[in-house]
């Protein structure tokens, strides 16, 4: 019980799907509109806005429940380099005011995904597709 490997899959899914959905569900009950007019001051179509619902939303619940588990951690990695872009364009090597990285956050979900990406979900999913990785 001590070395288990998917139980700890598992709680790196809930804790990064679960994290990122409640950014999800804020987008959702409040609206994109701001992250809209941040794509479009850095010269990206406004229309891309609506990748937060995927990247925040979707790919979150397919971490959760364990399916697809790379693509989805890929997916909310991509987000969140976005979201680093759309904040802090090319000065991420700033501090904020408090003296820690400026995008320490962003990382505690891009870091958490990558490594899900490597390893996979693990066995506990509610559905679960046989991943066959040659090495």
């Amino acid at each position: 019980m001590m070395l288990n490997p998917d139980l700890a899959k598992l709680l790196l899914r809930l804790c990064v799907g679960g994290l990122m959905l409640f950014h999800g569900v804020f987008k959702i009950l409040h609206g994109v509109d701001v992250y809209m007019g941040m794509l479009e001051s850095k010269g990206l179509p406004g229309i891309m806005v609506y990748g937060v619902y995927i990247g925040e939303v979707l790919a979150p619940l397919l971490i959760l429940i364990g399916y697809q588990v790379r693509i989805a951690a890929l997916i909310v990695a991509f987000t969140m380099i976005m979201a680093i872009y759309l904040v802090y364009g090319f000065e991420i090597f700033a501090l904020d005011s408090y003296g820690g990285w400026v995008i320490e956050h962003q990382l505690l979900y891009i870091l958490p995904c990558l490594a899900l990406f490597f390893m996979g979900g693990g066995k506990y999913a509610f559905f679960k597709k046989e991943e066959k990785i040659k090495a």
